[in-house]
């Protein structure tokens, strides 16, 4: 019935749009966000050869679910080492990232898009002995060609929104039918694993999130002295992987938190690097002395802010400062929090964390982060930790013993996986 009803037109639906496909996805390439040298891999037609032997496929789709697979990666080369690993994601910051951070034996590819022909030619190209599907991207075209060619799959870190769930329950037979891709399924939470098994995945069950046991985030070394250097012993506090709306706060908090503190220095570390020029005219207008790390400009006595518009760079600043301010929280709907306390930051989050509310919930009723409403409590927050840094070691102690006690999940879910790589094996052979 799902086949008549929904993937079939589905399936014909894509194809009929292909010119209009094409067409998005070439302005697109235009505009930056496909990978002109590579953009044959969003059509399905691989780059590199597939190598011999027995393959995973991962499929990771954008930043923050790539960060969050990468020690799972390396711990299964480590377990099954006569296994190569493909990693697919979707964006060019993605690829940017991983471009810097690709652990042996694990080879990147975009993922084609979702019609019939591309998927086709990535699966004919691959032929992956294993998928594991990474937190909540559901494509019909790619999960129905898995499930025909009888491809092992498991869904990891699944995560499933309210929102999302309220879409797929209106063609629920169509979501059990992908959903029955994965003979297993390992959820964030309780309520996600509820929500998959309202779908129909038969085997999901709920064992924590992955992002607790990523590995920190890189930094140059070389890069960090030279700026501690140049800082010295100056107050300093970072508002990290800002959006549009946020630098003005930023901006706003310094003004008012220099008053008592002359020689303060604020860095802004924007989500989107690209988005420098438009930041560095802001904060031209208020007269204030700033420094840009994309035109390789220092710190000197002089600087009042510091704008970080460089990619991949985050775990650098996290490691100047003790205190962070994580936005996004404050006009988006967040970022992962995990990032800066692994790296012994005290951590203060705006009112809006909807896209890791299981996480802050957790972490705030562990008492190792702090949440303010506004722009105001914010500037009492900071003007607390700069005043009593007891406070910024209160919520650092607190951290420790949260963070240990939630990275036990990448242990269980290597275990859980162990079966599937034993059968493919057997299979293979």
């Amino acid at each position: 019935m799902f086949d008549k009803l929904l993937m079939k037109p589905y399936r014909l639906l894509t194809d009929f749009l292909a010119p209009l496909i094409n067409l998005y996805l070439r302005i697109r390439q235009q505009r930056g966000r496909e990978d002109q040298d590579r953009f044959q891999e969003r059509l399905g037609i691989a780059s590199l050869p597939r190598p011999a032997g027995k393959l995973v496929w991962c499929h990771a789709a954008s930043v923050g679910e790539m960060m969050s697979v990468m020690t799972l990666l390396q711990a299964l080369r480590a377990r099954h080492e006569e296994w190569t690993i493909l990693l697919t994601t979707g964006t060019v910051t993605s690829a940017q990232l991983i471009a810097k951070r690709l652990p042996e034996g694990v080879l990147h590819q975009y993922v084609p898009v979702d019609r019939w022909s591309y998927v086709t030619h990535f699966l004919d190209h691959w032929q992956p002995d294993l998928a594991l599907w990474i937190e909540s991207e559901l494509w019909p075209n790619m999960l129905t060609a898995l499930k025909k060619r009888n491809v092992p799959a498991a869904l990891l870190n699944g995560r499933m929104s309210e929102r999302s769930y309220r879409r797929w329950r209106f063609i629920k037979n169509g979501a059990e039918k992908m959903l029955s891709v994965f003979s297993l399924g390992l959820a964030q939470t309780g309520t996600e694993a509820n929500r998959f098994a309202s779908l129909g995945l038969k085997n999901v069950s709920a064992i924590g999130n992955l992002k607790y046991a990523a590995t920190p985030l890189p930094c140059d070394e070389n890069a960090l002295l030279k700026l501690r250097t140049e800082i010295g012993e100056r107050p300093v506090w970072l508002m990290a992987s800002t959006h549009s709306g946020e630098e003005e706060i930023a901006l706003r908090v310094h003004a008012k938190l220099a008053r008592k503190r002359k020689n303060l220095l604020t860095i802004i570390v924007p989500r989107h690097p690209e988005r420098g020029h438009e930041i560095a005219k802001i904060i031209t207008k208020t007269g204030l002395s700033f420094a840009q790390r994309s035109k390789k400009e220092e710190i000197t006595s002089a600087t009042s802010l510091y704008l970080a518009d460089t990619m991949g760079e985050l775990g650098l600043f996290y490691r100047l400062t003790k205190t962070v301010c994580l936005a996004g929280s404050f006009t988006w709907g967040g970022h992962n929090p995990i990032e800066p306390v692994q790296l012994g930051c005290a951590v203060i989050f705006g009112p809006r964390m909807d896209n890791f509310s299981v996480m802050a919930d957790d972490i705030l009723g562990h008492r190792a982060a702090q949440q303010v409403d506004n722009e105001e409590e914010l500037i009492e927050a900071l003007e607390t930790h700069m005043e009593h840094p007891e406070e910024s070691r209160r919520l650092i102690e607190a951290a420790k013993p949260w963070l240990k006690e939630k990275q036990s999940v990448l242990e269980e879910t290597l275990l859980l996986l162990d079966p599937f790589f034993m059968t493919a094996k057997k299979a293979k052979a």
